[in-house]
């Protein structure tokens, strides 16, 4: 009864990191000719929906276990999506 209680506990802890929302600098220009600020919108809700097709919780618990900064699958398809659409990602 304790194992089922924890694992159930891990897993619902896990599931809240699969929460990411990044963080884009939309000012600045540093990185890219043009500012897609404009476009931000529509980028974040099909980079939204594309993390969230391509990655399962098991997927997101390997990814994470072997990942070297504790990264899960869900963020990191989330940002590398943005930074394709050459948004600025912070975090």
């Amino acid at each position: 009864m304790n194992k089922i209680m924890l694992i159930t506990a891990f897993v619902l802890l896990l599931q809240g990191c699969a929460k990411y929302e990044p963080v884009i600098d939309t000012k600045g220009k540093s990185k890219f000719e043009n500012s897609n600020a404009e476009e931000i919108s529509d980028d974040l809700l099909h980079c939204k929906h594309l993390a969230e097709e391509n990655s399962t919780m098991g997927g997101n618990i390997v990814y994470w276990l072997l990942s070297p900064m504790a990264q899960n699958q869900y963020a990191v398809i989330y940002k590398k999506c943005m930074e394709g659409r050459n948004h600025q990602v912070l975090n």
